[in-house]
């Protein structure tokens, strides 16, 4: 009777000890096995990476009282600019031509041309493309500054750059 006893309890340690071991083999097939996707989850592709927006800020370039000739002030301005161009070949520039109010309006509109028209040019020379410039005149009609003295003449007397694609 002791050896049924000892039979028994045997069998039943021998019995626990495997149903505990297929236990955990389920448990570890249960987390390698992964859901099926259904319609009622949709898959969201991975965010695409994206570009950090580089700002573009180029310098006005000033001129002296009725000339459109660069001045040696402008030459670093405008080589930094030819520089950001060849490095961002994505952009294109509007450049815009300014005077002051003295003179007509007719005189003004020439003279704002012949100053972009300038920039443009001294930034070809320095390597940057010449469809990726365009040139504009607005004469004396957008003033920077409104005063009527020396100094803001100065200041509308300008060619300024301005972003037109990325």
């Amino acid at each position: 009777m002791k050896r049924n006893i000892n039979l028994i309890s045997g069998i039943l340690l021998i019995s626990l000890v495997l149903a505990g071991c297929a236990k955990k083999q389920a448990t570890k097939q249960e987390e390698i096995v992964k859901p099926e996707l259904t319609a009622e989850q949709p898959v969201t592709p991975p965010a695409e990476e994206k570009k950090p927006e580089v700002k573009i800020d180029f310098s006005t370039v000033y001129f002296g009282f009725d000339s459109y000739s660069i001045e040696e002030t402008s030459v670093s301005l405008l080589t930094e600019a030819a520089k950001l161009l060849r490095s961002y070949p994505q952009v294109a520039v509007r450049l815009e031509g300014h005077c002051d109010e003295r003179g007509t309006t007719e005189y003004n509109l020439a003279l704002g041309e012949k100053r972009s028209v300038a920039v443009r040019d001294y930034l070809v020379n320095l390597g940057v493309e010449r469809s990726r410039l365009a040139t504009v005149s607005f004469g004396k009609e957008k003033p920077a500054d409104l005063g009527h003295n020396e100094i803001s003449w100065a200041k509308n007397r300008r060619v300024e750059f301005v972003v037109e694609k990325k």
